[in-house]
């Protein structure tokens, strides 16, 4: 999507590089929802994406749920198939590493809430949850997922043996951006 002089939205519908043109739909978003739309049936068809792939996660995956007996460390769910391998320091920065003891096994929901810097884990292994989202009022699964439910106690699932638990130095990078991110 983009817009037309004047700030009117416009959907490219196709490429036609050859002709160093395309085609656009003007004032398209009245046809949104029309199955005869020429927008619609554009917008329904697939693309093939190109991304980039860390060749190491599937073996960081199984190596931190093996770890963490397929656990969530934050709330203890128990299927494998909702979990992740959360990084307690990303893979690009220095001590990024694969290995278990940057890692954290998560349920999808406390991965993306540790990702987005909502949800903090001290070198301790206790949860904090940022004090805005601990105001905020909304449903069953930030009040209790991530607000009472999570908010000040220790990690319900950690490696039983020693050497695979979390690294605090890696948790004390990790913990210092979750406070110094912005609200």
């Amino acid at each position: 999507m983009g817009l037309l002089p004047g700030g009117f939205p416009v959907y490219v519908l196709r490429e036609e590089p050859e002709q160093h043109r395309c085609g656009v739909a003007p004032d398209s978003l009245r046809e949104l929802g029309s199955l005869a739309s020429p927008v619609e049936r554009e917008l329904r068809h697939y693309l093939l994406r190109e991304t980039r792939y860390r060749v190491h996660q599937p073996r960081f995956r199984a190596t931190v749920l093996r770890a963490y007996e397929e656990r969530c460390a934050v709330c203890n769910i128990g299927h494998a198939r909702l979990l992740d391998a959360a990084h307690m320091v990303a893979d690009k920065e220095d001590g990024g590493q694969p290995v278990v003891t940057n890692g954290l096994a998560m349920c999808k929901i406390h991965h993306a809430a540790y990702d987005a810097h909502i949800l903090g884990i001290r070198p301790d292994l206790v949860v904090q949850i940022r004090v805005d989202i601990l105001a905020e009022v909304d449903g069953p699964m930030l009040q209790y997922g991530l607000q009472g439910g999570r908010h000040n106690q220790p990690l319900m699932a950690v490696p039983r043996r020693r050497a695979q638990r979390p690294d605090p130095d890696r948790l004390q990078v990790a913990f210092d951006a979750f406070r110094a991110a912005p609200v």
